[in-house]
């Protein structure tokens, strides 16, 4: 069984992301766990907030939070009834980061998905403040769909990796349970000035091969310095549906999204983006 994480700003990119899982997942039985947190909400206008105030405005907000959940699950049913699917709705007063990273923990969650960008939705970044958080602190492969991109199955997969990373099996496992329904391509690019592997990057592209055994896999190697060019490079020139990239210390998506001004981010993705999470990372 599935087990997928959905936070919801209650945004038009957040219910995009929720329709693409929908049809990412039909063929799976699957768990979806549609969740909202409201503890910056309550505390959104100081000036008219005071203690004796804040538990009232607490239960409105919870209130409306709720609300909106139940009108979302009853939206997610009308267009998607499908008897595979079972819901879990999740209201609650806390920040982002932490509520995620409990559910995750304590209902052992797959993936989570989101869009890449919520409410704020400023243009001028690949990603938003909430997703990238996400991206950088939870241990759970997370899902990133474009705004506005409209679902398509995914028939032809870019996967980029410099072969150094020890794999989790769970995690490429994930993703050919994903992508094997569609019969899809998996397009393995190296990205390097030097075709010669080790003995470490040897083992680690064969075991990539023999997990991903259900599925079309293309080992491609790049004689290029710039990672990020290389990649924008290859969407642009062949069709691709989706772009997975592992995210480990020093690995190429650590060097994109982390080591980079947010507002300086070279690799612009406007195809839905899966991070496998291959690290514990720090809490915030």
């Amino acid at each position: 069984m599935r087990k997928i994480l959905i936070p919801t700003d209650f945004s038009v990119n957040a219910m995009n992301a929720i329709h693409y899982a929908l049809e990412l997942f039909k063929y799976e039985i699957s768990v979806f766990y549609i969740m909202h947190v409201y503890e910056d909400e309550i505390y959104a206008d100081e000036t008219l907030l005071t203690r004796d105030n804040l538990e009232n405005t607490t239960k409105i907000v919870a209130n409306n939070s709720n609300k909106k959940l139940t009108a979302i699950l009853k939206k997610i049913k009308s267009i998607s009834p499908n008897p595979r699917f079972s819901y879990r709705l999740i209201s609650a007063k806390s920040s982002l980061i932490d509520e995620v990273d409990k559910i995750v923990d304590e209902e052992n969650i797959d993936i989570i998905v989101m869009g890449t960008r919520g409410k704020t939705n400023d243009r001028n970044l690949t990603f938003g403040t909430h997703t990238l958080q996400v991206l950088k602190y939870v241990e759970c492969p997370v899902l990133a769909i474009p705004e506005n991109y409209k679902y398509s199955q995914p028939k032809h997969i870019l996967f980029p990796t410099d072969y150094l990373i020890p794999y989790k099996r769970r995690e490429l496992k994930l993703l050919c349970g994903m992508s094997s329904p569609f019969r899809a391509k998996i397009d393995v690019i190296y990205i390097s000035k030097t075709n010669i592997l080790s003995m470490r990057q040897e083992d680690n592209k064969e075991f990539i091969r023999a997990t991903l055994c259900k599925n079309e896999i293309n080992f491609i190697t790049i004689n290029k310095k710039d990672v990020s060019e290389a990649i924008t490079t290859y969407i642009k020139e062949n069709r691709t549906d989706m772009l997975v990239m592992v995210n480990t210390r020093h690995s190429h998506l650590e060097h994109i999204l982390f080591q980079s001004k947010l507002d300086k981010i070279s690799l612009s993705i406007n195809i839905p983006f899966l991070a496998l999470q291959n690290i514990k990372r720090d809490n915030l």
